[in-house]
């Protein structure tokens, strides 16, 4: 397979990990960042290699085949963000590049020990869930920090926004996976929260809750 196909095949994982049915041409090409004969070009020739099926007005959608390689591609991805946090010293937002291009190398060996090196995680630094070499996922029931309620205590475990400039923001206010929090207060008029970070307050807008999951403690 092409670099250009793998990247397809992993947009549309990404796409459908959101959504029900099909996924639409108009929403590859947005993902991929090109026109939709572009993204129809390339749907053709994975079709033909029978990773994707296509049907008219019901969208694209990955095949049984398709799923396990564009899961495997995501696995590459996530457990190479995990080496490079953990073992190369990178920071949380500077991985993901990075792990693009790692993300293609072929080796089914390499990954399986690198796997195995890391401890078999089950979570990339951005608390996405990593697939297993069968594609399955582990599945945790997270929740998004805006809809917590004052003295609700919860861990922080995963982003949904995960580009530099939030991750950046996040390091500044020492915000972190496996950090505890708890609600202080909440603001009804911009549902802006202050909450709590070990000993220190401090005061979040509603854009920044709704960016950061969370498994509510007691």
């Amino acid at each position: 397979m092409t670099l250009s196909e793998e990247n397809y095949l992993k947009a549309i994982y990404h796409i459908c990990n959101h959504k029900e049915g099909g996924v639409s041409t108009n929403s590859i090409a947005e993902k991929m960042d090109t026109k939709a004969s572009s993204a129809t070009d390339m749907i053709k020739k994975l079709s033909e290699k029978g990773l994707v099926d296509y049907k008219r007005y019901k969208g694209t959608a990955l095949t049984e085949e398709g799923k396990l390689v564009a899961s495997n591609i995501v696995r590459k991805h996530r457990l190479w963000e995990v080496f490079l946090v953990e073992k190369l010293n990178f920071t949380w937002d500077e991985v993901h590049d990075v792990a693009e291009q790692l993300e293609h190398i072929k080796s089914e060996k390499l990954t399986n020990q690198l796997d195995a090196f890391l401890g078999f995680p089950t979570r990339d630094p951005h608390g996405d869930p990593i697939p297993d070499k069968d594609g399955n996922i582990k599945t945790v029931a997270d929740t998004l920090l805006s809809t917590l309620q004052k003295d609700d205590k919860g861990i922080i475990v995963g982003v949904k926004d995960s580009s530099s400039s939030f991750l950046k923001y996040l390091d500044k206010q020492e915000i972190a996976l496996g950090k505890k929090i708890k609600v202080m207060e909440m603001e009804p008029f911009d549902n802006s929260m202050k909450i709590k970070i070990k000993k220190q307050e401090i005061t979040i807008s509603s854009q920044i809750a709704n960016n950061i999951y969370v498994k509510k403690s007691t």
